[in-house]
């Protein structure tokens, strides 16, 4: 099984080096290079192919949510803080994959780029419900509403369900499944309504009045 490729988006050095450190430390997951400015991440991303960006938001030359939108078909996990729902909403709307509190423990950093990566989670609930919860009721931009028609009783289930920042083991604890029927079920739904990750439908669903 190959490593989870990371580059690292942020312009502190210190933070930067901290990440790095945890994350080389794992026996799967390598740190492929780092970036100071939002235009270091995108050429270097684009030069590296890695499976996951770590991505500061506010950072010199351009922001990391400009970036996030530059980079619309990698998994962008962006770095943040309770006090920026504005700014996860706009990520959102930019394509992110998934959010990291810059408090968060190593256990925390670690598990988000799994996460990411596999594209098998949202993150951690305990990390993103609250984010969820408060950012993405501002996302009124309008759009054509998904198909949500075309989903099974269970399937629509398990949209709401992610919806509320619910993990595939509390899903399938809510639905009494396993969690591989949630795997299912999932994948099923993104390939019906033309979805990439958790995160965008997510956001559908929160966009379209599905919850």
């Amino acid at each position: 099984m190959n490593n989870i490729r990371v580059l690292i988006a942020d312009d502190q050095p210190l933070m930067r080096h901290g990440f790095a450190m945890i994350l080389s430390a794992q026996p799967d997951i390598e740190v492929v290079g780092e970036a100071g400015t939002g235009t270091a991440a995108v050429e270097k991303a684009r030069q590296l192919t890695p499976d996951v960006i770590m991505m500061d938001i506010q950072m010199p030359a351009m922001d990391g949510i400009t970036a996030t939108r530059q980079l619309r078909d990698c998994k962008v996990l962006i770095l943040t803080t309770f006090g920026s729902q504005d700014h996860v909403a706009h990520a959102l709307r930019a394509g992110a994959s998934g959010f990291l509190l810059k408090d968060s423990t190593p256990e925390q950093l670690v598990h988000a780029v799994r996460v990411v990566a596999s594209g098998d989670a949202l993150l951690d609930p305990a990390i993103t419900r609250g984010l969820i919860k408060r950012a993405l009721p501002s996302l009124t931009e309008p759009a054509v509403p998904p198909r949500f028609d075309v989903l099974s009783q269970r399937e629509t289930q398990v949209l709401r369900l992610l919806a509320q920042g619910m993990s595939n083991a509390e899903i399938a604890d809510t639905l009494v499944v396993t969690e591989a029927t949630v795997k299912t079920h999932v994948s099923r739904l993104l390939t019906k309504l033309g979805l990439r990750d958790r995160v965008q439908a997510v956001v559908a669903a929160y966009q379209h009045g599905l919850v």
